[in-house]
């Protein structure tokens, strides 16, 4: 089960395996927290460079590999350590940061046995954290009501024979695609987002259409009894034709666009808001 954690308004890929009952965290994201690197990916390489040439340890053995989704939405091979061996790697990070991140580690890790034994606080968490990141309660409702239904729509598809990951995707862009006229990588390219959730940077608007689409395709696919991606994508594109047009009739009435390239990102550091 993968997800996203928050670490000082810092998003971090996790991945939570079942059968060993631990996290796995992507290291690139935690290089990213730890030194602000604008390019992560390439301190990390060199890090392991470095690390076997002066300890004689090689870190990708302590490391999995993990399908997680990338910044273009689509799911990726991704460096990834479960808690034991991430904090292996912070010891060779030189961070004011080292000690925060291994604290909120181990709070990471007591939340997810509560939430085992009561999956509610899941749903409690996630509110806190969009509370944390200055969303509304309005917004907040909205983006939980939307993550049901879009929950809804998963399950018939793991239920039809749609593969989890890739083929999730597919339809996924497709409904997005139908619906915006943008697939999910320029929607998110316009809101100007990397490795961002982009449905946690969409206006109440978007976060509407967007459930409208996927509900819509969950009841084609179920009437039409869709088996498989092919005939998923079939339902997937009638069902984001749905919310496309009532997209048209509210533009045409309002004059206003919905779909829109604002995002909940912090300011750019060094520039002042001006009034």
């Amino acid at each position: 089960m993968s997800n996203i954690k928050i670490f000082e308004d810092k998003q971090v890929r996790t991945y939570w395996d079942d059968a060993e009952e631990q996290w796995y965290f992507s290291i690139i994201d935690v290089v990213e927290v730890l030194t602000n690197s604008l390019n992560p990916r390439d301190y990390w390489f060199k890090m392991k460079i470095r690390v076997k040439t002066e300890d004689g340890i090689e870190l990708s053995t302590i490391c999995r590999q993990l399908k997680l989704k990338a910044t273009d939405g689509k799911m990726r091979e991704t460096d990834c350590a479960n808690t034991q061996n991430l904090l292996r790697i912070i010891q060779s990070i030189p961070s004011p940061k080292a000690e925060p991140f291994k604290q909120w580690l181990a709070k990471v890790g007591y939340e997810r046995l509560q939430e085992i034994n009561d999956p509610s606080q899941s749903i409690d968490r996630a509110r806190e954290n969009w509370q944390k990141l200055g969303r509304s309660e309005k917004w907040i409702q909205q983006r939980m009501t939307g993550q049901e239904t879009r929950n809804k729509l998963t399950d018939y598809w793991q239920e039809s024979g749609v593969k989890k990951g890739d083929e999730f995707a597919v339809l996924t862009n497709i409904i997005h695609q139908e619906w915006t006229g943008l697939t999910v990588k320029k929607h998110k390219d316009l809101k100007g987002l990397k490795s961002q959730n982009l449905r946690d940077h969409m206006s109440e608007a978007e976060l509407i259409f967007t459930a409208l689409a996927e509900l819509s395709t969950r009841q084609i696919a179920e009437t039409t009894k869709a088996k498989g991606l092919k005939e998923n994508a079939v339902a997937s594109k009638k069902g984001g034709a749905v919310a496309k047009n009532a997209r048209k009739e509210l533009e045409a009435k309002t004059g206003k666009s919905v779909v829109t390239g604002e995002n909940f990102l912090p300011p750019a550091k060094g520039k002042k808001k001006l009034d």
